[in-house]
């Protein structure tokens, strides 16, 4: 015998961007599995305290996130008062597991639950992002006790309770300019020191994922932050969306038209780049500055001739001879640098121009050379 699945719904709150189409999507993927979705228009059900938000912390519109990542503030106000707790989840996330793992989650008489930072993102205090946050400095917040807000279980119940308090953390965020996190750092400021601690599986970054080799997918949620999606459906985390959004009425003629569109962009702009060269070419020899260790390769991946000059760089010593090399050929030679980390700011401020004088060797490799696979993402944010 087949039961039905449990009642879930699902509360998206949104800002007058969201059409029409999308929200007949969102019913439609709901309606599909038996599930209900309710729609919060936040910006006008909460113009007020938005705009309050905004003029105790201006700086979030020009910030990289929009005054969304305030929006959960107001989840305790929005959500119908019988409820008492809901999940929270960011719009970038994977859920490759039974929510209910993370609806059973006793919250006691705590004010929400969440993934401590250090394990959801490997997150070190001595990386440079680390020394960004104003929170640790100030040691207002412990290293290990410091949460990511993208997945947060909920007590609604306490949180009414406490809408001066969370008011309070948006004015405090304001008055500290220094924190590079907007309702990460209020909702740590507020609730670090006492909150229910949930196992990483409910929250794993992506690119940790990736860069700890990990390759098996796990029943977790996983958080696709910044660009961690392309199209290279060998990275099994790609896949995993991938398989998922093939489920949405997301995928249909219009985003095959979008990815067709963008595909053929990228083609035309290469055919352009490479026609600007042959342009800066014309009546140029080419001359390479290598690090001693890549003469060989440079040699072959470029088909270096008898007759064209490669200087070799041991270190930030040899830069006057580079320079003193492209002042005795200027107009006469185009130099392709292919060393990692070289100042070309150095070349420009020296009065070399860059196209014309010399260009960066590394944008004419490619994945054979040992270059890392070629960014997708953008096709990805257009599909």
């Amino acid at each position: 015998m087949q039961y039905p699945p449990p009642s879930l719904t699902v509360h998206i709150l949104h800002d007058n961007t969201l059409t029409q189409d999308n929200r007949d999507k969102f019913v439609y993927v709901a309606g599909h599995y038996g599930q209900l979705v309710k729609f919060y228009n936040v910006e006008k059900l909460c113009a007020d305290k938005l705009a309050e938000m905004i003029r105790l912390v201006p700086q979030i519109k020009t910030s990289r996130v929009s005054v969304g990542a305030f929006f959960r503030l107001l989840i305790p106000q929005l959500i119908s008062a019988d409820i008492d707790k809901c999940i929270y989840l960011d719009s970038d996330m994977l859920v490759n597991l039974d929510i209910a793992e993370l609806w059973r989650v006793n919250l006691a008489d705590k004010p929400l639950a969440a993934v401590r930072e250090m394990e959801a993102n490997a997150f070190n205090y001595k990386t440079a992002d680390a020394a960004k946050k104003y929170l640790l400095n100030a040691k207002i917040v412990a290293y290990e006790s410091y949460f990511n807000s993208g997945v947060l279980l909920m007590n609604l119940k306490f949180l009414r309770g406490n809408e001066e308090n969370l008011f309070n953390g948006v004015k405090w965020r304001g008055e500290h300019m220094q924190c590079n996190c907007f309702d990460q750092d209020i909702f740590n400021y507020l609730f670090a020191k006492d909150y229910v601690a949930l196992p990483v599986k409910f929250d794993r970054f992506i690119c940790n994922e990736r860069s700890q080799g990990q390759t098996q997918i796990q029943r977790a949620i996983y958080h696709c932050s910044s660009d961690s999606l392309a199209l290279d459906t060998k990275d099994p985390f790609n896949r995993l969306w991938m398989k998922y959004f093939l489920k949405t009425p997301w995928f249909d003629a219009d985003t095959i038209g979008r990815l067709f569109a963008s595909m053929r962009q990228m083609t035309v702009e290469a055919k352009a780049s490479m026609i600007q060269l042959s342009a800066i070419m014309s009546g140029k020899v080419r001359a390479f500055v290598v690090i001693a260790d890549n003469l060989e390769a440079t040699r072959q991946i470029f088909a270096v001739r008898p007759d064209e000059k490669i200087i070799s760089v041991e270190s930030s010593e040899s830069l006057p001879k580079v320079i003193d090399a492209m002042k005795r050929s200027r107009g006469k030679k185009i130099f392709f640098v292919l060393v990692p980390g070289f100042p070309l700011k150095i070349l420009t401020e020296a009065g070399f121009v860059y196209g014309a004088d010399f260009l960066n060797g590394f944008e004419f490799l490619s994945e054979a050379h040992g270059l890392p696979p070629i960014n997708s993402y953008p096709l990805v944010k257009a599909m």
